[in-house]
């Protein structure tokens, strides 16, 4: 399951549906459910405080705050992050579609229901108290709650939710897709809407449009302080009506955006939100380079850092601040997603689309001496679609249930499927190396191609096979520069591009690309995201994250017996058949993975005793500003 909120919720660090749950949020006199049972004996659906997949929910109808907080948090401060980049639009409709939205756009917004990060795919009650469904998953109805406003003071209503799906339905490719199978809504009441989806026995319908982002109608339909009428599908940088704990208080358009916590936020005293968003201000420092970035947090210019470079992380950390304990540099454990982060070739073009050909493009990466050289030996090689999700990975040969899934489709797919464990070639010595190129040109020579003049050429047009590496991010040419020649040593053409990520965004959308690095991370419940990702329909969208260009009628099949598996161990066999699946049609070269969020801050902050299990950091949204620490690092700067 993927969030519709994701970078939000990522941003403050933060499935499908349990059938079996009581009734969104902390609501006097809502009647209780059986927890085994979904609809009451008189047929009437029972209201529900909270969804999960496969699951019990931990904390019950008149929970108080969740254990991982810290309820007397105190409220104030600033904390400063870091964003790589640059944004030129508020508009969260058009991510991804049209111009570079700043993500901090989406903190000021609500979605219907909020995670828990202590449970895997649980949600609670955000700007609904309740939710309603039948047992065969068929509807959803969601009420909302009646203290639910505007930060114009206008009230949350139904018209406002069916207009948020219709926006992103409508101009947002990738949940377009992700929001297919709701047909409608409907207006019940001003605070009821209910969602029909196309078919029944999907688990994840209901718990995923309670994700939906709700935009306000009202707003978007009015008119600017110029008079000019509001166009939700195009790019804006006026700031946004929102309804969540902060707003946008000033910006400098592709340099900074500064958040204000709303004082009189109408959420605040909920049980979900206590303890959080606890700073008066968020502050986003846009940098177009990670160099300069690293220096503008040495100076103290923002608070957090997290480090996503191996070897910024084993070079750059080490100044005066840190030994002093002034900059604390922490990991933090990655138990809530996996990942899958690749060499993506675009298979839509012809040189990429024989399997034999991308199976090459592996054989001629030597991870291990990449990792000895430049990762300072701080990765492990992905070899799975779910990497880090250890329950959802493939491994070994199919047997139980995964066979049983796979066998109809025995034809659809690869034979090794069935008689071989997927794994990586290996490279890290010149013998081993020698070997993984001789075997890529094999591979080459059956898919049509030979060395002719140091060229590797189409034996039917005397082509030279050419790729170029395309990047939006600098730090990414060292890597693509260190696989350049273990390309050309196969006689292919190659051209290493870093561009800046205004025209990447427009380049992928049209397609317009050999080779990028694509990323996709995992829940631990897999879903609807899955046809985003790999299904057919998606690899045609202009936007979608189907980047690679998958049409595969066997993955589709797979796809759907993951969205509509009916419990917890036929959801994990459907997404390990999946998984192997999609390796051995070798449609990416697998890169590397890290187990945890490497970060440094500057000691002014104060955190609870204990993190949640599937939080990362927790901050800034459980985190809060310690006046005294922040007063003994001024008195020794």
């Amino acid at each position: 399951m993927f969030h519709l909120a994701i970078t939000r919720r990522h941003l403050l660090q933060s499935g499908a549906i349990a059938a079996i749950a009581p009734a969104l949020g902390s609501v006097a006199g809502l009647p209780a459910a059986d927890p085994a049972m979904a609809q009451s004996a008189n047929g009437e659906l029972a209201w529900r405080h909270a969804l999960s997949l496969f699951g019990n929910i931990k904390y019950p109808a008149d929970f108080k705050r969740f254990d991982y907080v810290n309820p007397d948090a105190p409220k104030g401060g600033v904390a400063r992050q870091i964003f790589i980049g640059t944004f030129d639009n508020f508009n969260i409709v058009v991510a991804g579609v049209k111009g570079s939205v700043a993500a901090a756009a989406s903190l000021i917004y609500e979605s219907l229901t909020t995670p828990a990060l202590d449970e895997v795919s649980t949600e609670y009650g955000a700007l609904a108290e309740a939710a309603s469904h039948p047992d065969d998953f068929s509807y959803v109805i969601y009420r909302l709650r009646p203290q639910a406003k505007w930060h114009d003071g206008k009230p949350v209503t139904a018209d406002d939710v069916i207009f948020s799906l219709d926006a992103f339905k409508k101009y947002h490719p990738m949940y377009s897709a992700y929001y297919s199978h709701v047909v409608k809504a409907e207006k019940l009441s001003d605070r009821e809407v209910k969602f029909v989806f196309d078919a029944p026995g999907n688990r994840e319908l209901p718990q995923i449009v309670g994700q939906l982002t709700i935009l306000p109608k009202h707003w978007w339909e009015g008119t600017d302080g110029s008079g000019r009428k509001r166009d939700v599908s195009a790019t804006t940088l006026e700031q946004p009506l929102g309804s969540g704990a902060y707003r946008i208080k000033e910006f400098v358009a592709g340099r900074t955006v500064t958040l204000e916590r709303v004082k009189d936020y109408w959420g605040r005293e909920f049980a979900a939100n206590v303890g959080r968003n606890n700073f008066d201000e968020l502050r986003y420092e846009y940098f177009r380079d990670a160099t300069v970035a690293i220096e503008a947090f040495k100076a103290d210019q923002v608070d957090w850092r997290t480090e996503n470079s191996a070897k910024a992380w084993a070079t750059q950390y080490d100044f005066p601040a840190v030994s002093e304990k002034r900059v604390l540099l922490e990991e933090f454990p990655n138990r809530s997603s996996g990942l899958m982060q690749a060499f993506a070739p675009n298979i839509r073009r012809a040189k990429f689309s024989d399997a034999r050909v991308r199976r090459a493009l592996n054989y001629a990466f030597d991870f291990e001496e990449m990792n000895k050289q430049i990762f300072f030996g701080q990765y492990k090689r992905i070899s799975s679609y779910f990497d880090g999700a250890e329950e959802l990975m493939a491994t070994g040969l199919p047997q139980g249930k995964e066979l049983e899934i796979l066998e109809p489709l025995r034809a659809e797919v690869p034979p090794e499927v069935f008689t071989t464990a997927y794994s990586n070639p290996v490279g890290g010595s010149p013998e081993a190396v020698r070997d993984n190129l001789r075997e890529a040109l094999r591979l080459l020579k059956e898919a049509g191609y030979e060395v002719r003049d140091r060229k590797l050429v189409d034996t039917k047009t005397g082509t030279q096979l050419a790729v170029e590496l395309l990047s939006q991010d600098p730090t990414f040419e060292r890597v693509m520069l260190f696989y350049k020649p273990s390309l050309e040593r196969l006689g292919i053409a190659v051209s290493v591009r870093t561009i800046d990520p205004i025209q990447y965004e427009n380049r992928l959308r049209e397609w317009d690309f050999d080779i990028v690095v694509g990323s996709w991370p995992e829940s631990l419940s897999p879903g609807n995201e899955q046809r985003e990702f790999w299904g057919s329909q998606a690899a045609g969208m202009a936007g979608s994250r189907n980047i690679v260009g998958i049409k595969n009628p066997a993955i589709d099949k797979l796809i759907d017996r993951v969205i509509f598996a009916k419990d917890r161990d036929n959801l994990v066999a459907a997404t390990k058949a999946l998984d192997r699946v999609l390796l051995w049609n070798h449609y990416v070269v697998p890169q590397w993975n890290y187990s945890k969020v490497r970060t440094a801050r500057w000691d002014r902050f104060g955190r609870p005793a204990e993190l949640p299990k599937y939080g990362l950091s927790g901050f800034p949204a459980i985190w809060w500003y310690d006046a005294d620490k922040a007063a003994r690092i001024a008195k020794r700067s």
